[in-house]
C-alpha cells in the first residue's frame, strides 16, 4: 500500500534522480532518456543490478564520465560521454530498437512537455512553428517498455501546469505513463486515476488548486 509523504522543499534534480533510481526494481533492465533522466544512471548501486540500456546501441552503461573518464566513441544518445560497466556490450541501432519495441526493458525514464491525466504522453514536438521536432525514440520507447515513468518540471515557464487533462501538444504515445517525478510531487497514474504519492515543498491542497485534474491523495 502506497503511503501518502511530504517534504518541506522542492526536491533539486539530483533528489528526484536519486527517487527515481531508488524505485527501479532491481535486476530491471531500463533506458534514460535525454534530459533530467540521464542523471539517475549516477545514483544507481551497484547492488540494484541495473542494467542501463542506450538507444544508440549499448547495455551495461554506468554513469556519466568526468575527468579522465571521459572517451568521445563512449557516448548515450543525448551525446552525453558515459562510462562501462563490467560486461558492457555493444550493438546495432537496428538491434537496440528491436529490443525496445519487443517489449525487453522493465523501465523507461522520459522527460515530457505534457502528460494527461490518462497517462498520454507528449514529449517530441510542442507544435510550435519554429521549434524543431526531436522525436528520436521516444514513440518505442513509451509504447515497448513494461513501464513507462517521466521525470519533468511541474509548470511550464508561462505557470501553466504540464500534468493537464487532456494533452494540447502532439502524442509520443497514449496511456503509457503510469508515473511522474516532479519537483514538487510525484504523481502515479492509472487509469485515468491520478493519485499524489507525496508532495515537496507545497501542500496537497495547494498542488489539487494548481494541478485542477481531480488529484487523490495516496
Amino acid at each position: 500500500m502506497t503511503t501518502f509523504t511530504t517534504t518541506e522543499a522542492h526536491l533539486s534534480r539530483d533528489e528526484m534522480a536519486r527517487m527515481v533510481a531508488a524505485d527501479i526494481p532491481a535486476g530491471a533492465f531500463a533506458n534514460l532518456g535525454i534530459g533530467q533522466p540521464t542523471n539517475v544512471s549516477n545514483h544507481l548501486t551497484p547492488e540494484q543490478g541495473v542494467t542501463l540500456h542506450t538507444e544508440n546501441g549499448m547495455l551495461g552503461m554506468g554513469p556519466a564520465a568526468v575527468g579522465q573518464e571521459i572517451d568521445g566513441d563512449l557516448i548515450n544518445a543525448g551525446k552525453v560521454p558515459v562510462t562501462e560497466l563490467a560486461g558492457a556490450s555493444y550493438f546495432h541501432h537496428a538491434d537496440s530498437f528491436a529490443m525496445m519495441r519487443g517489449g525487453h526493458l522493465d523501465v523507461c525514464v522520459l522527460g515530457a512537455f505534457q502528460v494527461s491525466a490518462a497517462g498520454d504522453l507528449a514529449n517530441w514536438h510542442t507544435g510550435a512553428a519554429d521549434a524543431i521536432p526531436a522525436v528520436g525514440g521516444a514513440m518505442d520507447l513509451a509504447t515497448g517498455a513494461k513501464a513507462t515513468w517521466v521525470m519533468m518540471n511541474l509548470f511550464a515557464k508561462s505557470g501553466e501546469p504540464k500534468l493537464v487533462e487532456a494533452l494540447t501538444y502532439p502524442a509520443t504515445g497514449l496511456g503509457c505513463v503510469s508515473r511522474i517525478y516532479t519537483e514538487q510531487a510525484v504523481f502515479l497514474l492509472d487509469g485515468g486515476r491520478v493519485t499524489v504519492r507525496s508532495t515537496h515543498g507545497t501542500s496537497f491542497e495547494e498542488l489539487a488548486a494548481r494541478v485542477p485534474i481531480g488529484l487523490t491523495r495516496a
